[in-house]
């Protein structure tokens, strides 16, 4: 994902060095190469050992730099250890966090990055990022906001390529694997009745979002309810949420039952969830014949329902039907590290960002961020307005 953020970085005005920093000076030095041989050398670039957790070599690192766009996981580890090395230093600050727990930490920084002068946007990836966008296209067509949903896919058209995410290059589990273990065991935050609450994970919720699609999708831990609960303020509910066949929702509560009784840990689910062990595969079997699917649900959306002009609707906003959007939600470092790039554009000619701690919702414009999109990903409209690769429908309750 961080990789992708430099090579999008390295075409944007205003960009006049790029450091690739890594624990691991080699990764970094490789990219570079990787990046000039691929035509990316008209912005020098160089590599830099750093190791997060030496906070003395972190911020010395930031200390040069305006900008830092933090790609380290998993969030609830590390996200905050960046930005207040940051604020620290005076550097600008982008992330990809998408553990809500250090969302709530860092948003609740924004007045010491307001008093250093820091402009810092946490979540602007694919979910969240990109999601709480949709979710804004959504609001916009509200006059009052009752439920509000955000869903990624797992195992359906749109998943990311979970499989290929599941572990690193060197066999452990990813970050991102590690990550999905911590929201979906335990208790995550969501919305009910207008109030944050804390809640068990993989739910069930059945959602009938615009005519002829209609599924249902379970939730998960994710730092969307907390920011647009913050933002937007739903009247009712507010969740992120899986799009996930029966199937693998019955192995994830398997997993989620084995964390909170301490039998694994994050780390261990992680590698069990990309080696599935017989006995728990046996497990699962009986709770996936009771769950409902997905149905005719999209793959990746926020849906909104409220009042407008006085009548009951549902709006749903998803990225426009393409081979290109297909594809993009099929490649999760895409789908993540060109959201974050594109949050960066908007900090460096002043569109987006303002001094303080803030969520994608409040901090980016969404117009001008689908339409950045659109021109990076074949296929979508690029056109200002409803043609800038969003379809917006709006149902009316009746």
């Amino acid at each position: 994902m961080g990789a992708v953020a430099v090579r999008v970085a390295a075409g944007l005005p205003g960009v006049t060095e790029i450091v690739v920093a890594d624990r691991h000076l080699e990764a970094a030095r490789a990219l570079v190469r990787r990046l000039a041989e691929q035509g990316m050398g008209a912005v020098p670039m160089r590599a830099l050992r750093v190791d997060v957790t030496d906070s003395p070599a972190l911020r010395a690192a930031l200390e040069g730099a305006d900008v830092v766009l933090n790609t380290v996981g998993p969030y609830y580890r590390f996200g905050l250890t960046v930005l207040r090395a940051a604020i620290a230093t005076g550097t600008h600050y982008l992330d990809i966090c998408d553990d809500w727990e250090p969302t709530l930490q860092m948003l609740g920084l924004n007045e010491e990055a307001r008093a250093a002068g820091v402009r810092a946007v946490v979540g602007m990836g694919a979910s969240p990022g990109v999601s709480n966008l949709l979710a804004a296209r959504a609001v916009r067509q509200l006059d009052h906001v009752q439920d509000l949903y955000t869903a990624w896919p797992v195992d359906v058209s749109g998943s990311g390529g979970d499989d290929e995410q599941l572990s690193d290059p060197g066999g452990r589990p990813s970050a991102a694997a590690v990550h999905w273990m911590e929201q979906i065991s335990g208790k995550v935050a969501m919305v009910s009745d207008g109030r944050l609450v804390h809640r068990r994970p993989l739910r069930p919720v059945t959602l009938s979002v615009s005519a002829g699609r209609s599924g249902t999708a379970y939730t998960v831990g994710h730092p969307e309810p907390v920011t647009l609960h913050r933002s937007f303020g739903p009247a009712g509910e507010a969740a992120n949420l899986m799009v996930v066949t029966p199937g693998t929702v019955a192995y994830l509560d398997v997993l989620r039952r084995d964390i909170d009784a301490g039998k694994l840990t994050n780390e261990t689910a992680a590698a069990d969830l990309a080696k599935p062990s017989v006995s728990r595969a046996l497990r699962a079997t009986a709770g996936a014949m009771t769950r409902k699917g997905p149905g005719s649900l999209p793959p990746f959306f926020a849906t909104a329902t409220g009042t407008r002009d006085g009548r009951q609707v549902t709006v749903l906003a998803r990225l426009a039907d393409t081979p290109g959007a297909a594809a993009l939600l099929n490649d999760m470092a895409e789908a993540t590290g060109l959201p974050l790039a594109l949050g960066l554009a908007q900090l460096l000619d002043g569109t987006g960002g303002q001094l303080g701690v803030h969520p994608p919702e409040t901090a980016i414009d969404a117009e001008r961020f689908f339409l950045d999109l659109a021109r990076h990903v074949p296929d979508l409209p690029d056109d200002d307005g409803p043609s800038d690769g969003v379809i917006v429908d709006v149902t009316t309750n009746e």
